[in-house]
Formats: C-alpha cells, structure tokens, sequence
C-alpha cells in the first residue's frame, strides 16, 4: 500500500486555482491603493485634534493624476482638488483610473515573477483583517452622523418657505431624510453596527452582510438621486462583496438551496489560541477607541452646527409686510424684482433675504442685540449678487423693524414672524390612528 505524503495533500487542498491568485493579487494592490489614497484612510486612522492628510491629494500621486487627466483624458480646466465635498470630482474618476491601472500592472507583473506560488492563504488573511478595518471604520463614521442626526439634518428656516420645485435632486434627499430623525437615525445604526461587527473576527460575516445591505441602499440612493459620492459607495459595496467572497458558497446554501452549510475553513490569524485570544481582543478596542472617538467628534459637531448649535438673535422666517426702497413704497408685487419677500434669521451669522420671485441672497450676519444693529456682508465674491448692508433693527414680540442701506439702497421695512406651527412639516407629528391618508 503506498504511502500518502501528508505535505502533498495539504498543499492540494490549499492550492488555489490560477483565477483566484490573479483575482487576489489585483484586490490586494488595488483595495490597498484606494483606502490609502482616499478619505477610508482619514476614517481607518483618528487622530484626536488633528486631520490624517488625505495622500490622495498629495505628491507623488498628486501628479500622477494630473498629468493623467491632462495628457490621457485631454482635460483643460484645473482639476478641483480639495474643499468642494463631492467624490465624484474629475480628480477622483481619474485617481480611480491610475489605481485601476497600477493595480492591473502590478497583478501581472507580480504573477510573472511570483508565478510558482500555489496560494497567498497567510497574506489573504492579514489583507482580510486590513479591509475589514477599512471598511468598518468608513461604516462607523457614516453611521455615527446619522446616529447623530448631522449629515441630514433638519430642514432650514429657508428650505421651509423655497418652492419645493427649486430642489434640486439630492436637495429632496437630505430634507426629506432630514425631516425624519428616527429613520435618519435607524439608518446610521444599521451602518453602525454593521461596521462595528467587521471589527470583531466572529461577527465579521455578519457585519460583511449587514454592510453589503447598507452599501447597496446607499449606492442605489446616490445613483437616482444625482448625490456626489457615486464612486466611493461603490467601492464601499464591492469591499463588502469581496469580504463575503469565502464564504460564498456556504450562503448560497443555506440561503437560497436549502441546505447544511458546514463551518468556515478559514484559519486563524495566529494558530496558538494565547495568541489569538490577544489579537481578537486587539481588534475589539480598537473598534471600542475607534467609536469613542466617533463619538465624541459627533457630540463636539452637534453642539457646533447640527441641532444644539446656537440660533440666531432674531431666530425666525419674518414676513416683509412693507418696504420702502429710497423712500418709494413697494407694493409686493411678484413681478417686482427688486421688492424683497422674506428675511430668514437662521444661525448665528446668518441671514437669508428672499425675493419675490422666491429666489434668495445669503449674508454673514452679525447681529448685536445690545446697540440694536445689524451687519451683512456676502460670504463669497462668487454670490450671484454681490452687496454688503447695515441695519439698525427694534423689535416687539413678533414685529421687527429694519432701517438701513443694502446695495447702496435705503431700506425701511417693516416685518413679522411667521408662525412655524403653520408648516405641516413642523406641526403634523406622528399618528399611530388614521382615519384617512394625511398625503399633503
């Protein structure tokens, strides 16, 4: 009877297919790139009272990509860098298209030169636990400013009174997720707990599947609603797709064929349990300080500029009864141009005017309640209506009246305070009884 090599068929049963080392070999080189290069690595690395630098924008990959959408994609006008808040800027399709193309390049150079290698199952394990951390702490981040009502937050005194045709796609989104805080909230836990639950290794199937779910709803949300973080909530989906890889097969069976699904063959990190007992418990504080840390930002943010953030002096939507302009009374006409609307008094230093035809011109506000005055200035050289202002302002209860120049004109106007318990966004609460829909 012959004897069987033990060494033999260990190495057959791990030998991976020439599919699977390719497959694997791209993942790890481009995952890798796009977490380093993009905001994950920010989300991946907290550093309490200062900012990870985002390499992306940075040299040498800086150049990388400008030279790339210059000489390949033939783009003219200056690429848009940082401080714009959208993911899908040109720079970011073109930082995707060179990691694309460095990762395709480095696959076939390393398969050349690694080509006797039957299987990469101690490095796969180890780029497993990098994405999960990833991933988890891009989940955690997201899910905390929905947790904390922040990244939709309640709609605006002036997304209040703007025709609701003035919305643009995404601007239907936010009010719409942001006049609901519990499902605002129900939203950020399920991403929550999906990141947290990739951070400990005997949840982290789990928490791939429950983050798959919250990806394809925030990719498919992105995609028909026109909002600008297209490209990033797909990756964010196919790094949930690839953690669930492995275990493919044993969820087709017990999802859908009705059948068994034996346990994971995936090995431990570490084969000693001393030893793995220490590194799942490394991984759980680092989920625990990752949290906290989310947390804690989230809590600062709130009382900053979400809904613990100070108001306004003269905090409302005031109606402009009359108005004189160089001293000629304006009838409110919604032909007349120049005859304002509404004054909307918001944040702090803020103030919104609105026109007749419902278009609005938005000022820093500073507003001293002591003398009575008010300074406007527009925030940027880029308003659609460039104009600086000073007013001194009285007022009794729900009346306010303004005197001062705006645009080089006198104004006198005399104003009310528009009741919020009229909006029925403000006022119809929730009814567990309903004789009848309440669609208005």
């Amino acid at each position: 009877m012959a004897l069987v090599d033990a060494n033999a068929v260990i190495r057959a049963a791990t030998r991976w297919t020439l599919g699977t080392r390719l497959a694997f070999r791209f993942c790890f080189v481009y995952f890798g790139l796009y977490v380093i290069t993009t905001q994950m690595l920010s989300s991946l690395l907290i550093v309490p009272t200062m900012g990870v630098p985002d390499l992306g924008e940075r040299a040498p990959i800086r150049t990388v990509v400008s030279w790339t959408a210059t000489h390949v994609f033939r783009v003219t006008s200056p690429l848009v860098i940082t401080g714009s808040g959208s993911g899908d800027k040109t720079f970011d399709w073109v930082l995707a298209f060179c990691v694309l193309v460095i990762a395709a390049s480095a696959a076939v150079v390393w398969s050349w030169l690694d080509r006797r290698r039957e299987q990469y199952t101690a490095m796969h394990r180890w780029f497993r636990v990098f994405l999960r951390f990833a991933l988890g702490s891009t989940m955690v981040s997201y899910g905390m400013v929905k947790v904390i009502p922040l990244q939709m937050p309640l709609p605006g005194l002036t997304r209040l009174v703007e025709p609701f045709g003035h919305f643009s796609p995404m601007g239907v989104l936010w009010a719409s997720i942001g006049a609901s805080r519990p499902y605002e909230m129900f939203a950020g836990w399920v991403e929550l707990v999906g990141g947290i639950l990739l951070f400990v290794p005997q949840t982290a199937l789990l928490g791939a599947l429950i983050c798959l779910i919250a990806t394809v709803q925030i990719f498919t949300l992105n995609m028909t609603y026109d909002v600008p973080v297209k490209l990033f909530s797909f990756h964010l989906l196919l790094m949930s797709l690839y953690l669930l890889a492995p275990d493919a097969k044993r969820l087709l069976n017990v999802l859908l064929l009705n059948r068994g699904a034996a346990p994971s063959t995936e090995l431990p990190l570490l084969q000693t349990p001393r030893r793995a007992r220490l590194v799942a418990a490394a991984q759980i504080l680092f989920a625990v300080n990752l949290v906290g840390l989310n947390l804690y930002n989230g809590a600062q943010a709130w009382k900053q500029y979400g809904g613990g953030a100070p108001k306004s002096a003269l905090y409302g939507i005031w109606d402009v009864e009359q108005l004189s302009i160089d001293g000629v009374t304006r009838a409110p006409l919604i032909t007349d141009d120049e005859r304002w609307r509404r004054v909307v008094f918001d944040g702090p230093n803020a103030a919104a005017f609105q026109r007749m035809d419902d278009t609005f011109h938005r000022f820093r506000a500073q507003i001293e309640p002591g003398t009575g005055t008010i300074t406007l200035t527009t925030p940027n050289v880029q308003a659609a209506w460039d104009a600086n202002g000073a007013f001194r302002f009285t007022r009794e209860a729900d009346r306010l009246r303004l005197e001062g120049t705006l645009g080089g004109q006198q104004l006198q106007m005399e104003l009310r305070l528009y009741e919020r318990s009229r909006f029925q966004l403000e006022s119809r609460g929730f009814n567990w009884v309903q004789e009848y829909p309440f669609n208005r």
